[in-house]
């Protein structure tokens, strides 16, 4: 399988292409941290890293870009740039959630499997949450929910990942709680992993959005207008 994957969710602007054949697998990847302006790099670095890896668009038989929670912007700006690549080259978009690639993340540094609850920053008092059973199967929903009932319903000594895991911590005052990570966005390798492995039919690059955006449409002021 060759795939370019994406990821634009947060304040991150990653890419990577696999490229494996039989049991040779080469992953050509690319990070840089910006906050904003992911649409101003996003392909200028997908170019590069295609070259890098030495393969034409046309070899890639899968795009896969992180489709959120994260920023209403980054969000838009990868999935566009996912299904349009994928539009132009034929081949299938799939899209992974950032909260999966947390759990991930955790499962690859765990020293037996367990379940796994990804958690990200979100607005106030909240965090964007879901829990992943030990094979990575999600447990429920994901959710926007306040930090501390998240925690309080965690079951005994659950591991957190994700850069919402303090938060979570200090919110509901649990001690038995653990750790894994606090990485505030995606390992793109991680994405890459779940990318290979996910049934284009069930993963369709579709934005989750678990809050309304900040910005409040433009009014009509009919005082203005007498």
């Amino acid at each position: 399988m060759r795939l370019l994957a994406i990821d634009t969710a947060l304040d991150a602007c990653s890419v990577a292409v696999l490229d494996q054949d039989g049991g040779q697998a080469r992953v050509t990847s690319a990070c840089e941290i910006l906050g904003r302006g992911h649409a101003e790099r996003l392909m200028a670095m997908i170019g590069e890293v295609m070259a890098e890896a030495s393969l034409p668009f046309a070899a890639l038989d899968r795009i896969v870009v992180t489709a959120g929670p994260g920023s209403f912007t980054g969000l838009r700006v990868g999935l566009s740039a996912a299904r349009g690549i994928a539009l132009v080259v034929g081949a299938p978009a799939v899209g992974i959630g950032t909260l999966d690639a947390l759990a991930d993340m955790a499962r690859e540094e765990a020293v037996e499997p367990c379940p796994v609850f990804a958690v990200l920053e979100a607005k106030g008092p909240e965090i964007y949450g879901q829990g992943f059973d030990a094979d990575g199967t999600p447990l429920a929903a994901p959710v926007a929910i306040a930090a501390a009932d998240f925690g309080r319903d965690l079951p005994p000594r659950a591991l957190l990942a994700g850069g919402g895991a303090a938060k979570v911590v200090a919110a509901c005052g649990r001690t038995d709680l653990r750790v894994a990570h606090e990485a505030a966005w995606p390992d793109i390798a991680a994405v890459v992993r779940l990318g290979a492995q996910a049934d284009p039919l069930a993963h369709p690059p579709e934005p989750l959005y678990l809050r309304a955006p900040d910005a409040a449409p433009a009014r009509r002021d009919e005082g203005l207008l007498a």
